[in-house]
């Protein structure tokens, strides 16, 4: 089956504004990508439903409702949206990004942010201009200075043997074979491929397929799919042992998630 073309999406244009804040709010389709491009303003990007992926520097991003993504001024970055999203996103002025991370990064977003992000997009509110909306556009800078910070909710690898085997994860993640498995397929030891995991992606191979696991878990639950199908499509032997391992990534069961995020 050919692969969709991907539609470009315009990029906002902040330069020369007044400022401190600008807010956008779009919804996009399935295969849409925004060219790379660079800002004076910091950017936060966040998908209200469904995950992004942003590139910069090198760098890949993927963050799910609960994480946003953040650039800051004048840093050159692309995005890739392979299901529809909800986007929501923040320009803010370059005095004001110094609390803020100095690279670019993934946020995990307070209640606070979700909060303030529906206020304004319910009230179609671009540039805060009242004491009041003002003072909300403030808390969030104040909410991002201390937001948890992560260099990527999913980590791309540079080893080709560990490559290989993220890739083929991410084919089929619902392959359940074990580390010590995964090593045997590209000739080395459990130990030294378990090495490479720590030191490229931060994390162990176990979390690591998790968090691919749940974000394919929350396309899948934007597209309507059954906990059981989504279940058994990820590999779990049983739709309890998935609904443990969802609410360890978000925080909520399946299908709270569905009812607060997706609008089901």
């Amino acid at each position: 089956m050919a692969t969709p073309a991907m539609r470009f999406v315009q990029i906002q244009n902040v330069e020369g504004m007044a400022g401190p804040f600008y807010f956008r709010y779009d919804e996009f389709g399935a295969d849409v990508r925004a060219a790379p491009h660079s800002h004076t303003w910091g950017h936060l990007n966040y998908a209200a439903h469904g995950t992004m992926q942003m590139e910069t520097e090198g760098l890949r991003f993927l963050s799910p409702p609960q994480y946003a993504v953040w650039i800051p001024p004048t840093v050159v970055h692309s995005c890739t949206l392979r299901h529809a999203v909800v986007y929501r996103s923040i320009y803010i002025t370059r005095d004001l990004c110094e609390r803020l991370p100095s690279e670019p990064c993934t946020v995990r977003i307070s209640p606070i942010i979700r909060s303030v992000l529906a206020d304004f997009a319910a009230r179609d509110v671009h540039v805060p201009s009242t004491p009041a909306d003002l003072r909300l556009a403030y808390v969030v800078v104040d909410q991002l200075a201390v937001a948890e910070v992560q260099r990527s909710y999913l980590p791309a690898a540079a080893a080709p043997a560990l490559v290989t085997v993220l890739e083929a994860l991410q084919a089929n993640p619902g392959d359940h074979r074990s580390l010590a498995e995964w090593a045997e397929s590209v000739h080395m030891t459990e130990r030294t491929l378990a090495r490479q995991c720590q030191r490229e992606l931060g994390m162990s191979f176990g979390d690591w397929r998790q968090r691919l696991r749940f974000l394919r878990a929350i396309d899948a639950l934007e597209a309507g799919r059954t906990v059981q199908e989504i279940a058994f499509d990820l590999g779990y032997s049983t739709a309890s042992a998935f609904i443990a391992m969802f609410q360890r990534e978000a925080g909520t069961t399946p299908e709270q998630y569905r009812k607060e995020f997706c609008g089901v």
